[in-house]
């Protein structure tokens, strides 16, 4: 199983940038999907979750309004788009799998039984 999380980069404050993650050699329509954050000096952090199949999405409070999280199926990949950027938002991000029937808090990242390699966001005010 191999997650590639692509997209980040440098960007001002106000600035949009969009994540993709790329999933492979897993049956995707049977996995959530999430995104978490770790900030230099700091525990990794759950961003956003989305359902297999889509009708379950969540956010964290801190990103809501601002990120949106979305699913291709048929191409195997899971996005964030990120708008209004903040200097707290600069972390390194990852993408994770768990399987749909998994039961454990969607919130937690041992919950999650893939993960991608990360990919940096680094916002200047």
């Amino acid at each position: 199983v191999q997650l590639q999380a692509s997209g980040g980069g440098l960007v001002q404050a106000g600035d949009s940038l969009r994540l993709s993650c790329a999933a492979s050699g897993l049956t995707f329509s049977n996995y959530n999907m999430g995104w978490f954050r770790q900030a230099p000096g700091k525990e990794r952090e759950f961003v956003a979750f989305i359902s297999s199949i889509i009708g379950r999405i969540y956010y964290a409070d801190s990103v809501k309004g601002r990120f949106t999280i979305s699913r291709d199926n048929a191409k195997n990949t899971v996005y964030l788009q990120m708008n209004s950027l903040k200097p707290e938002d600069t972390a390194v991000y990852y993408c994770a799998a768990r399987q749909k029937f998994r039961s454990g808090s969607l919130y937690s990242p041992k919950e999650y039984d893939y993960w991608g390699q990360g990919t940096l966001v680094t916002v200047s005010s």
